[in-house]
C-alpha cells in the first residue's frame, strides 16, 4: 500500500499560487464536511522549540484536572515530547454521516515532506490501515499503514473520494486559517496526488525516537571501561569461576521480600548437557554500568537536537558467563550475549541454549534486565563435588516499588506514578545501555582465569534474546556498532499492542484501565475475566474492512492506547529495526540478522512480530515455525509456542527443535553471520525464509 516518489522541493512563490489557485476549486464541492480544525494529530497543538530535533514541543491542553487526574498526569509526560508518535492513531471528525467503505488509502493518505533539518524521506506516501467509524461522534479513526520516520514533517490528506453516507462528495474545509494554514497552503501541493481532490488536511511532526540511545551509545565509545571483577565469592575472597564438571548444584536464593525473604531454587544445571561437555566453565563476574533513570524508574527528558541525557549515577552488575570447553582461540572465543524473557531472569533461559551455542565454541554472556532477578540481597550457593560451598551475590534488580513488601518478578521494570505512562520504556532503554556498557567490557578485555590473557574476542560479538530479549534485543543491535549479527526471538512491538492483543497480558491492560481516574472499563466481568478487568477496544488488526464501531466507551480506551504507544516510542523495538541494516546510523554497518518467530503465538502475538518485520525490512530474514503443523504431527507440543526455542525439557520430539532453532542461532555466529541453516533440514516445521504473506491475524490454536 506504499507509494513513493520524490519530488524537488517547490519554490516558496510557485507553492503559493498553486494552493491558492487550487482553492476556489475545492470550496465549491457538496455535502458532509469534516472538522478540520479538529483533525488530530496537528501542530496546532505544538509550540516552537528551537533546542529540539523537530524545532517543536507538543503541548496539549489539559482537561479539568480535578476529575480526570489520570489523563493530566500523562499530559504532563506527553508535553515533554518533541513531537506526535510515529505510528499514530489519526481521527478525522466530520458534522455527519459518512460510507466508512470510502475510508481508503486512495482517499486518504499521508505525504512525508521530510526530516526536519534534512529533508530525508521527502515526497514519500503512505497508506492508512485499522480503520474504524465511530457513528456516535461521527469520527473516522485509523493508523498509518507503516511506522512513520522520526522527526519528520508529515502532511495528513483526506480528499473527496471519501462520501457521505449518500455517496455524495464531501465539501472542502477552510484549510488556509491562521498560523496552521500558512503552513498547510505551503504544504498542499504535494497533496495533489491521484487526480482527486483534497477537502481536509493536517500537518503535524512526528517525534524523535532513536537519538537518546544513539548519543549514550557514542558516549559510552569514547569512555574506558573499568575493570571486572570475578573475586565475588564469599564476601571476595573466592574466584567466581566454576568447572561445570566439578559443580553438584547451585541454589539460587532469590529475594521476594523486603523483611528480606527469600525463595529458594535450583538452577538447571543438567541443560548444560545437551551437548555433553560442550561447556567448560560458569563464570560469575562484576562490571560498573552508568545509570541514566532516576528513583521514578525515568530517564529525564533533554532537549533532543542541543541535549545529550546524563547519568544519574551508576551500578554495579553481575553477570553470567558459560565458557566452551573446547581450547581458546588466540583471539579468545566468540561470545553471543543472550537477553531473558519477561518475568525470567539470566538463571533461566540463558542456561537452555548455552550448551548449543558452546558445542560451536562460542561462550554465553548473561545480565538481569531491570526490574528482573529478585531483589539485590539475593545470592547463589554454589556447591562443589568436592570441597566448601562459594556464596556470591545473584545480581538481582528487582524492587519494592509498590511498597507492599513483596518483590515481584518484573517489579522495577516500569516508571513508577505520576508518570506510569512511560511504562518499561526507559527499563528496557537501561537495559541497552547495560548491555553497550557490557560490550565495552568485552572489547576492554575479559580475563576469566586470571591468566592475564583475554578469553572473549572482541571483534566476535553477537547477540541473540528470546521473548522480552528479543525486544530490547533489537533496540540493542540498532545502536550498538560493535555486535555483528543478531537473532531476536518472537520478539514483538510495541509494548501497548502486545499487552492489547495478548490473552497472555491482556489482564494488564485491564488493571490499568481499571485504576484511572475516571476509570475506563467499558465491560462486565467474563468467565474467562471474573474479576471486574474487561474492556472491548473495538481495533481491528491490520487489512480487515473497517469497524463500525457500536461499544460505548472504546474510543476513549483507543485514545488512551495510542497514547501509551505514542509516549513508550523511544523504546519499542519497532522504532529501532530500520536501524540494523536498512539505514544504519552514520558510522555502523549493517548487520546479519534472522528473526525467529512460531505462527500462533499467544505470548507476542504474530501481528506485534511482523511490526518488527515491516519496519526493518526482515521478512527475507524471517525463520518461522509452524507450530500449528508441529501440534498436529506431534503429540506433547504446547498450543502456545512462546518458549519453542528453550523447551529442551520437553517430550523429545519437541525438544529436538528447540535444539534445531538453537543450532540455527549457534551456526550463525559461528559462521559470522553468513550462515543460516534449516532447523529441520528442509522439513515443513520451519520455514527459512518465510514463505507467503505476514501473518496478521492471531492464529491462535483454539
Amino acid at each position: 500500500m506504499i507509494e513513493r516518489r520524490v519530488q524537488r522541493p517547490l519554490r516558496p512563490l510557485l507553492t503559493l499560487s498553486v494552493a491558492l489557485s487550487l482553492w476556489p476549486a475545492l470550496a465549491l464541492a457538496d455535502g458532509v464536511g469534516v472538522n478540520n480544525d479538529n483533525i488530530f494529530p496537528s501542530n496546532r497543538y505544538t509550540v516552537p522549540d528551537f533546542g529540539n530535533a523537530t524545532l517543536r514541543r507538543v503541548n496539549l491542553p489539559k482537561p479539568d484536572c480535578a476529575t480526570r487526574p489520570s489523563d493530566c498526569a500523562d499530559i504532563d509526560v506527553i508535553n515533554t515530547l518533541d513531537g506526535f508518535s510515529t505510528q499514530p492513531r489519526i481521527t478525522v471528525p466530520f458534522d455527519g454521516d459518512i460510507d466508512p467503505g470510502t475510508a481508503t488509502s486512495d482517499n486518504i493518505y499521508l505525504v512525508n515532506l521530510g526530516d526536519v533539518l534534512t529533508l530525508r524521506g521527502f515526497g514519500d506516501k503512505v497508506g492508512i490501515n485499522q480503520v474504524v467509524w465511530d457513528p456516535a461522534s461521527k469520527t473516522l479513526a485509523f493508523e498509518s499503514d507503516e511506522l512513520l520516520q522520526e522527526r519528520s514533517r508529515y502532511l495528513l490528506v483526506v480528499t473527496n473520494g471519501v462520501r457521505d453516507a449518500n455517496g455524495k462528495k464531501l465539501k472542502a474545509a477552510n484549510l488556509l486559517g491562521g498560523a496552521h494554514g500558512r503552513d498547510l497552503r505551503d504544504a498542499l501541493p504535494m497533496a495533489r496526488g491521484g487526480g482527486r481532490n483534497v477537502v481536509a488536511a493536517s500537518l503535524f511532526t512526528t517525534q524523535s525516537t532513536t537519538g537518546d540511545l544513539l548519543k549514550i551509545q557514542r558516549r559510552l565509545k569514547a569512555t574506558a571501561p573499568g575493570p571486572v571483577d570475578f573475586m565475588l565469592g564469599n564476601g571476595g575472597t573466592v574466584r567466581t569461576v566454576f568447572p561445570v564438571s566439578g559443580v553438584a548444584y547451585i541454589q539460587f536464593n532469590r529475594q521476594t521480600g523486603t523483611a528480606p525473604t527469600f525463595t529458594p531454587g535450583f538452577l538447571p544445571t543438567p541443560a548444560l548437557q545437551v551437548f555433553p561437555g560442550a561447556v567448560g566453565q560458569i563464570a560469575y563476574g562484576r562490571y560498573t554500568s552508568p545509570e541514566y533513570q532516576n528513583a521514578a524508574k525515568v530517564i529525564p527528558t533533554v532537549p533532543t537536537l542541543t541535549g545529550v541525557p546524563q547519568p544519574q549515577g551508576s551500578r554495579d552488575l553481575v553477570f553470567q558467563l558459560f565458557m566452551p570447553a573446547t581450547p581458546r582461540p588466540a583471539g579468545g572465543y566468540p561470545v553471543a550475549i543472550f537477553g531473558h524473557g519477561f518475568t525470567d531472569s539470566m538463571y533461566g533461559a540463558p542456561w537452555t541454549v548455552a550448551s548449543t551455542l558452546a558445542s560451536q565454541g562460542i561462550a554465553t554472556l548473561s545480565i538481569n534486565v531491570v526490574g528482573h532477578g529478585g531483589g539485590e540481597q539475593g545470592t547463589l550457593l554454589v556447591q562443589p563435588t568436592a570441597g566448601a560451598p562459594v556464596q556470591l551475590p545473584a545480581g538481582g534488580r528487582g524492587i519494592d516499588q509498590d511498597g507492599n513488601g513483596a518483590i515481584d518478578s518484573t517489579e522495577g521494570v516500569n516508571a513508577a506514578a505520576p508518570q506510569a505512562i512511560v511504562s518499561s520504556r526507559d527499563g528496557l532503554r537501561q537495559t541497552v545501555i547495560d548491555l553497550m556498557q557490557l560490550v565495552r567490557q568485552v572489547q576492554g578485555g575479559i580475563d576469566v582465569d586470571g591468566d592475564g590473557t583475554r578469553d572473549l574476542d572482541p571483534a566476535r560479538i553477537y547477540y541473540a534474546g528470546q521473548s522480552f530479549g528479543g525486544i530490547y534485543g533489537t533496540i540493542f543491535l540498532g545502536v550498538e556498532r560493535d555486535v555483528r549479527a543478531g537473532v531476536p526471538n518472537v520478539p514483538g512491538g510495541s509494548i501497548s499492542e502486545i499487552a492489547r492483543i495478548s490473552p497472555s497480558f491482556r489482564i494488564l491492560t485491564g488493571l490499568a484501565l481499571a485504576t484511572r481516574v475516571p476509570t475506563l472499563l467499558n465491560l462486565p466481568p467474563t468467565a474467562q475475566l471474573p474479576i471486574p478487568l474487561n474492556f472491548n477496544e473495538n481495533i481491528p488488526l491490520r487489512n480487515l474492512p473497517p469497524v463500525v464501531n457500536n461499544v460505548p466507551g472504546a474510543m476513549a480506551i483507543a485514545e488512551l492506547l495510542d497514547r501509551n504507544e505514542w509516549v513508550q516510542q523511544a523504546g519499542n523495538p519497532v522504532s529501532y529495526a530500520s536501524l540494523i541494516r536498512q539505514s544504519p546510523p552514520w558510522g555502523h554497518a549493517a548487520k546479519p540478522i534472522i528473526l525467529q518467530f512460531a505462527q500462533g503465538d499467544v505470548t507476542v502475538p504474530n501481528p506485534t512480530t511482523t511490526a518488527i518485520v515491516r519496519a526493518g525490512g526482515f521478512k527475507d530474514r524471517v525463520t518461522r515455525f509452524r507450530n500449528d503443523l508441529a501440534y498436529a504431527a506431534i503429540d506433547g507440543t504446547p498450543k502456545n509456542p512462546h518458549t519453542f526455542l528453550t523447551n529442551i525439557a520437553a517430550v523429545p520430539l519437541v525438544a529436538q527443535l528447540a535444539v534445531g532453532a538453537q543450532l540455527q542461532i549457534a551456526t550463525f555466529f559461528a559462521t559470522d553471520g553468513t550462515t543460516v541453516i534449516d532447523p529441520d533440514g528442509g522439513g515443513p516445521l520451519f520455514e527459512v525464509p518465510i514463505q507467503g504473506e505476514l501473518p496478521e491475524g492471531v492464529n491462535f490454536i483454539p
